[in-house]
């Protein structure tokens, strides 16, 4: 499989320093990605998400199991380091996108986002942890309410938090022509899918990057900007993912996809509760200061 891919990370224009990490491996017959968003008192943002990226690569790289199991010990290795150097002062959202025998694996904690783009569409594959998240799938604000809410940034899982945690997973088939694109809410936050999708229809991977960056920036900069993006341009007909010989076509990867993409977004227990009480109720505890990358 032929994948070329771009990055980009900057301060953006109202923080002093930058809390976003990024990060790359190749993989045999493949790429890993990955983008984290630090949070914590000062400077601990920074080594949060360093952390995560070094330790995601790290143990991911030397892995032998198959790519979920590889990605859920990645995310837990990085959640113990983190976790252990900070003592849950400190945390990171983290997104990472494997991209192998024509499959696209993506595991997440946090807000931090995965889109995947074909043909000019964009979808969403990663699921946002977070208040106004679960708050939109208790059925209490709409989708745009939550876009615009004052509490947006007010997340419900982190690495490095707590001593465990617990990792989203989504397989989906990959076609020639794919963009694979992730992000930190400073870029998504400022940028409507539409948009996104637009800009990486037209534009290579190291362009798009770049766009995306300025275009956040030029929207008022108010958070560390990242964005990695990937572009699939060939397929690996080879591909253990493929019955036999079979050369990679709409209707494998179609029922591929109806069998391992996600359909409905669960509300979490986390968000059961949270959709008990009212948003300034939970204002008023301290304890979610943390949270807010």
């Amino acid at each position: 499989m032929q994948v070329r891919w771009s990055g980009r990370t900057d301060v953006g224009l109202k923080r002093e320093v930058n809390q976003d990490s990024y990060g790359s491996i190749e993989l045999p017959a493949g790429r890993l990605l990955l983008v984290c968003d630090g949070m914590g008192g000062h400077a601990a943002g920074e080594v949060a998400s360093r952390i995560g990226v070094e330790a995601v690569l790290e143990h991911f790289g030397g892995s032998s199991a198959d790519g979920e199991a590889a990605l859920r010990n990645a995310f837990a290795a990085a959640n113990t380091r983190i976790y252990t150097e900070g003592s849950g002062t400190m945390g990171t959202t983290a997104v990472a996108a494997v991209l192998q025998y024509n499959l696209l694996s993506v595991a997440n904690v946090g807000d931090s986002r995965a889109y995947l783009i074909r043909e000019g569409r964009p979808r969403q594959i990663s699921r946002d942890h977070s208040l106004v998240s679960d708050q939109v799938a208790a059925g209490l604000m709409t989708p745009e309410q939550a876009r615009n809410s004052m509490v947006r940034n007010i997340i419900t899982r982190a690495l490095g938090h707590q001593a465990t945690v617990e990792v989203d997973i989504f397989h989906v088939g990959l076609r020639a022509g794919d963009t694979v694109l992730l992000s930190s809410d400073g870029m998504h936050g400022l940028i409507e899918d539409a948009e996104i999708a637009e800009i990486a229809g037209m534009l290579t991977p190291d362009e798009t990057a770049e766009r995306l960056v300025a275009l956040a920036n030029e929207r008022g900069g108010i958070d560390n900007i990242t964005v990695v993006v990937a572009q699939v341009d060939e397929l690996d007909p080879h591909s253990p993912q493929l019955a036999n010989d079979e050369a990679p076509g709409e209707e494998h990867v179609a029922e591929h996809e109806r069998i391992t993409e996600p359909l409905e977004r669960p509300l979490t227990r986390t968000g059961l509760l949270l959709s008990l009480v009212t948003l300034s109720i939970l204002l008023a505890i301290g304890g979610w200061s943390l949270y807010m990358p």
